[in-house]
């Protein structure tokens, strides 16, 4: 009985309450996520020069290594996390149809395409990583060796954040958001305490450099993975576990991915945003681009929150939505809404007043690269609460099986307002001089040109798709 109150709380606490219930672990677990990859620049800027390959590395040589693998790294969640969005709400929703049969099923079929996915991404660590390195043009030779070597560790070690971004979704589908919180605290608290004994050599270690950055991290997510298992093995009672549930069921498949492959479509897109951003800025030069991944960092903790509400308005509209409880769904709409506004607010208040403090957090020698940092910071942090909204947005499309309109938001937001933009800043910053504040400024139009195409979609679906709920 305890467990049955505990998974229908979603069609009977008050939706305000529920959201917040649901909502800060989620953003907790998502900041943390941010965390892992702040956490490593800040160790490896600060490290000591070292010889690699007969070439000496610093501190410097590592930043812009990191940037040249945050695309993949990124792509390579993407993958993940949107399989667990589409599991995540497939799973809500057939809870709250009462099909205990489907949602074992669905459960099941979430480990079976983690286990696809992780030997894909085997594949590449293997095969793919000097390649997608060498398209970067990279012009420090040292700098892409390190790239590669802590891209393959990632790659091939990589079943950590692959099976812990599905069991995350599973214990946040059914309201125990805190267990997946816990299991990412864990996985943060191992990586920071590895990356200074890993990167510099402490205790009976030898120093690894940007290496030991990268085994800090998958050490990390494999911590993380284990508790995320654990929890759902012992927690997730009410869903049925068995290899029988992990027989691949095409429907199924078919189900997940047309709910999670606007979301894996959303997060690529920030991936390839990533790497073509890389490709334009390189091009007016090194330290403007080591700027940008060093910035986007910082930026993701800020929108990773926003993606941790997001997270929770997914499953409880969803759930209501097959309640057809349309007081309820309006409910997750309207304070899904306010507190992600609330919560870009205060991330564009911080980043804006305390942009230099944040910046010295890293050990940057050049100061160009600094100076491109604080700008960016100031600049782009405009953009918030415009790119808040738009993320809830997505969040309340995919509950609402509207993935057509979450996917065009993703292509507006990443690839068609805003890398024409960017491609026309740098060229006007390459043939005039110092205007890189213009190719900051086009994040702020692309959000809120966005944010009003999003408004429309919202009525759209509203009308089409609440209204007619009892």
């Amino acid at each position: 009985m305890k467990n049955k109150q505990e998974v229908n709380k979603m069609a009977v606490m008050p939706v305000n309450k529920l959201m917040l219930n649901m909502g800060i672990p989620m953003i907790l677990s998502m900041a943390l996520q941010a965390v892992y990859n702040i956490v490593d620049t800040v160790f490896v800027s600060k490290m000591q020069p070292m010889t690699i390959n007969g070439m000496t590395a610093t501190g410097d040589h590592g930043l812009q290594a990191l940037g040249l693998v945050f695309p993949a790294q990124m792509m390579m969640i993407a993958i993940a996390i949107g399989t667990g969005v589409g599991v995540n709400a497939l799973l809500a929703k057939c809870m709250g149809q009462n099909d205990g049969e489907k949602v074992a099923r669905v459960a099941g079929n979430g480990v079976f395409l983690g286990a696809i996915i992780y030997i894909f991404y085997i594949l590449f660590g293997i095969f793919g990583v000097r390649a997608y390195i060498d398209l970067q043009n990279c012009s420090e030779q040292v700098t892409a060796e390190m790239a590669i070597s802590y891209l393959q560790i990632c790659s091939i070690v990589s079943f950590g954040v692959v099976f812990f971004s599905l069991f995350e979704k599973l214990l946040q589908a059914t309201g125990r958001s805190m267990y997946s919180t816990v299991a990412q605290v864990t996985g943060a608290v191992v990586n920071i305490i590895l990356d200074p004994v890993l990167i510099y050599g402490l205790g009976p270690f030898e120093p690894m450099g940007i290496e030991g950055a990268a085994w800090a991290t998958v050490v990390g997510q494999i911590a993380s993975a284990l508790l995320g298992l654990i929890f759902h093995l012992k927690k997730n009672r009410e869903i049925a576990h068995g290899w029988k549930y992990k027989k691949p069921n095409l429907m199924i498949i078919k189900q997940v991915y047309a709910i999670g492959l606007p979301a894996i479509i959303a997060q690529a897109l920030m991936s390839l945003m990533s790497l073509a951003m890389n490709v334009l800025l390189i091009q007016v030069n090194d330290d403007i681009m080591t700027a940008y991944t060093t910035f986007y960092k910082i930026q993701q903790f800020v929108l990773f929150c926003a993606f941790g509400l997001r997270d929770a308005i997914t499953p409880i509209v969803a759930f209501n939505h097959g309640l057809r409880n349309q007081k309820r769904v309006n409910d997750g709409i309207k304070y899904g809404m306010q507190y992600t506004i609330m919560i870009m607010a205060v991330g564009m208040l911080c980043v804006i007043l305390f942009a230099n403090p944040i910046s010295h957090m890293f050990t940057i020698e050049n100061e160009s690269i600094r100076k491109y940092l604080v700008e960016a910071m100031r600049f782009v942090s405009l953009s918030f609460i415009f790119a808040g909204i738009n993320i809830a947005c997505q969040g309340i499309f995919q509950a609402l099986d509207s993935g057509l309109q979450s996917l065009l938001i993703s292509l507006f937001r990443q690839a068609v307002f805003i890398l024409p933009l960017v491609y026309a800043g740098t060229r006007l910053t390459i043939q005039n001089g110092d205007l890189s504040w213009l190719i900051w400024l086009t994040f702020l139009i692309t959000e809120l040109a966005t944010a009003v195409i999003a408004f429309g979609f919202m009525q759209g679906i509203r009308k089409r798709k609440v209204s007619i709920l009892l």
